[in-house]
């Protein structure tokens, strides 16, 4: 039974809600609920008070979705399992920086755990006062090499287990990051090479190294060391011209890309020798599987066509071309009224730099004439035959080669882009450039280890996250996803007070259908206030 009782002191009259029972057969007082002073229950019956005094918005969905990930994952036990329970902070702070850098990506640490929904359920809690990119440095300016190592191979022994038996490629992306060393010195170009799945391009173990500097490691070395971390068959991955740093002699698989104009041969072959890979997978795409001489030796090669990549490149070039002749066009008019008197080997530098973009220079042709500053006059033309070979014979076109007989095109294709797809997500994560925040700092190799360690992992949980959304129906890039992700918000509404402290409720922000069946397949409404 419920009932309002009031209580008087000092004066004032001050009511509650009451809830009694009957225990052992007599009234007895169960709960009670403070409601405020007389004024104070006028004023929440005014409709005006209904309205809260202000709200605050947080980041919910992705946050949520990829400390989901890293639960199931079990990442900050695999971390304490490899560095010990004394180093339980570590760990902690090592797991809050991979959620981090995949869902803020140009926010301090400080802030951006102020303005996630991230405090209500990490875990081990952390204060406030005690998240910001200083404390993650000096938390982790003890851990070796060795030791970030092994615990790279811990977490990649969870999420293998999180998967069947993968097919694992090695990968070298050469412009993973790059760093200011501090205000005045010149970049740090870095690069990473690293073995991941075929299916996602999921990262399980990695080497960043320095570009650029004394003792470059080559692709193929990086390869033999990352064996050592990870035994098995692999399959390398490399792009036109990388060829050069591997042995494709010495029994190693592979797939990767060939210079289009070294085989003018396969260029020239009709569309109607190309059938379709895979129209769900990839709508589009056709191919042309033979066989040719490469690198002295019988290999077989595919031949891809993609419309999205031709009409892309279609669209660069007539951009490209028409930049060329404006400039053109300025350089003649320039000279036929004499107002450009340069000497006729500065404006023939000139014009090389202007014509020599690629493709243009296959179908614009320049010519000066004269010999004398005010005599010489500029013609060009353009070879429309050159330019429709161009958009026939290589626009939308890619060549690769491998020694897997055995493999369907689609497995090559997507062998091939998985080096594409980890790419891109570095340069999401990373940003253009990997900046300290003020103080600045030096960039160590400590620093760079470490960083690349977390971006790593958190590319490793994003694409792990893409993958179970490509399973579900959604075709999503890892942007794409936290994009999606990132639209479920979570308002604080805070209303004014009626004695006590002030009321706070939390909402989760609308959803389409969509950001529902991620909702769903995240499993967040463990995490929804």
């Amino acid at each position: 039974m419920a009932s309002v009782v009031g209580k008087r002191v000092n004066g004032r009259t001050y009511y509650y809600l009451v809830e009694s029972e009957r225990v052992d057969g007599a009234p007895r007082i169960v709960s009670q609920r403070y409601l405020g002073a007389a004024e104070d229950l006028a004023a929440a019956l005014d409709s005006a008070a209904g309205l809260p005094e202000s709200t605050r918005h947080l980041s919910f969905g992705d946050v949520a979705s990829v400390w989901s990930t890293l639960e199931r994952l079990q990442v900050r036990q695999a971390i304490e399992e490899v560095l010990g329970p004394r180093r339980a902070k570590v760990a902690g702070y090592l797991t809050l920086a991979v959620l981090h850098r995949a869902t803020a990506l140009d926010v301090s640490l400080a802030q951006w755990w102020e303005s996630a929904a991230a405090v209500r359920f990490f875990r081990p809690r952390l204060r406030a006062d005690a998240v910001s990119d200083e404390e993650f440095w000096h938390t982790t300016r003890r851990l070796t090499r060795p030791q970030l190592e092994r615990i790279e191979e811990a977490v990649c022994a969870r999420v293998r287990a999180d998967l069947p038996d993968p097919i694992t490629l090695a990968v070298d992306i050469p412009n993973f990051a790059t760093y200011a060393e501090s205000d005045t010195a010149d970049a740090t170009l870095a690069g990473l090479s690293a073995i991941v799945t075929r299916d996602g391009a999921i990262p399980l173990v990695s080497r960043a190294y320095r570009r650029g500097g004394p003792g470059v490691e080559p692709f193929g070395v990086a390869v033999d060391r990352l064996g050592t971390r990870h035994p098995g068959e692999v399959t390398v991955v490399f792009d036109t011209g990388q060829h050069a740093q591997l042995d494709l002699d010495s029994g190693l698989h592979f797939v990767g890309a060939l210079p289009l104009g070294d085989f003018p041969d396969l260029l020239t072959r009709p569309a109607a020798g190309r059938r379709p890979v895979d129209p769900q997978r990839f709508p589009g795409l056709t191919a042309l599987d033979t066989r040719t001489t490469v690198f002295g030796a019988n290999r077989r090669v595919v031949l891809t066509h993609s419309a999205r990549l031709h009409a892309a490149q279609a669209r660069g070039f007539a951009q490209a071309l028409s930049s060329a002749t404006r400039q053109l066009d300025g350089l003649a008019l320039a000279l036929a009224v004499g107002t450009n008197r340069r000497p006729r080997d500065q404006l023939l530098t000139d014009i090389a730099r202007i014509t020599r973009v690629r493709w243009v220079d296959r179908v614009l042709s320049a010519r000066l004439t004269g010999t004398k500053p005010g005599e010489l006059r500029l013609e060009y033309r353009t070879d429309e035959a050159a330019r429709a070979r161009l958009d026939e014979e290589f626009f939308g076109k890619q060549l690769l080669v491998t020694d897997h007989d055995d493999w369907p095109v689609v497995d090559l294709v997507t062998a091939y882009r998985a080096r594409y797809h980890l790419d891109s997500t570095f340069r999401m994560l990373n940003g253009s450039f990997v900046a300290a925040p003020a103080p600045r700092w030096d960039w160590s190799e400590h620093r760079i280890a470490v960083h690349s360690l977390v971006s790593a992992l958190a590319t490793a949980v994003t694409h792990l996250m893409r993958r179970a959304a490509d399973r579900a129906g959604l075709d999503l890039s890892v942007r794409e996803l936290l994009d999606q992700l990132s639209r479920i918000g979570e308002t604080v509404l805070r209303y004014p007070s009626t004695g006590g402290r002030p009321r706070t409720r939390r909402v989760l922000t609308a959803r389409d259908q969509t950001q529902q069946q991620l909702y769903d397949l995240f499993g967040l409404g463990r995490y929804a206030p």
